[in-house]
């Protein structure tokens, strides 16, 4: 076994016998191969992203698969599986491809920008001081009746 490409940023490197290289790097069907990360050594090196890495990223479009297609800061494409367009968060990077990567656990939802967290804010102490009051508009006879709720489903 020659010594691994990726030995520096790996965080599973170890050499079995000092000098032998990495016990998870190999060659498959003639191309450099890393057992670690599943994949080829070329497609590892050349993205700015690895497996396991949290990275931000936006997303604003839908993939036919379902899948929320978001983009990293620096405009490399993530497929998020659970994540609808128009929301930002913190994911988790499972599998990188040559042009794309894939994330299944969204770590955390960030808000899109810095003047919804604001208003977020502002939200949750309106309603911490309407706590104890009542709300007609909510609740009693004479309520609206939402469009598209069972009274109201055509707007009538």
């Amino acid at each position: 076994m020659s010594d691994c490409p990726l030995a520096d940023d790996c965080p599973r490197y170890s050499e079995r016998i000092d000098g032998m290289g990495c016990q998870y790097y190999g060659d498959r069907g003639g191309a450099e191969w890393c057992n670690n990360y599943d994949q080829p050594i070329r497609d590892l090196k050349a993205q700015p992203v690895k497996p396991g890495e949290e990275v931000v990223v936006d997303v604003d479009d839908i993939h036919e698969s379902g899948a929320g297609v978001g983009r990293t800061d620096d405009g490399f494409i993530v497929l998020v599986d659970g994540l609808l367009p128009e929301a930002r968060a913190v994911v988790r990077i499972d599998r990188v491809k040559s042009n794309h990567a894939t994330a299944k656990k969204v770590v955390e939802r960030l808000p899109l920008d810095a003047d919804e967290e604001a208003a977020e804010g502002d939200a949750s102490a309106a309603d911490e001081d309407d706590e104890g009051a009542d709300d007609d508009r909510t609740s009693g006879p004479n309520r609206p009746t939402a469009l598209g709720s069972r009274d109201n489903f055509w707007g009538g």
